[in-house]
């Protein structure tokens, strides 16, 4: 399991376990909060073909999936 501070997340950098369509490579480009400034979302886009996606930032702790770092 990565353990990750939610604050740190802007232009961090993952690699995805599993790459579809040649996206393996991945920046942080956003980072989405509440009124009270914690952290619920994040926007990921692949470095790659530029596509972005949004997800729950605790979706970055599964290994299986994301692996922290550009590998």
């Amino acid at each position: 399991m990565n353990r990750i501070n939610p604050r740190k997340l802007l232009l961090s950098k993952w690699t995805a376990a599993h790459p579809q369509n040649r996206e393996k490579h991945f920046l942080v480009t956003e980072l989405f909060r509440d009124e009270d400034g914690t952290v619920l979302e994040i926007e990921l886009q692949a470095v790659l073909t530029r596509r972005t996606e949004q997800c729950d930032w605790r979706a970055l702790q599964d290994d299986s999936h994301w692996k922290m770092g550009w590998r």
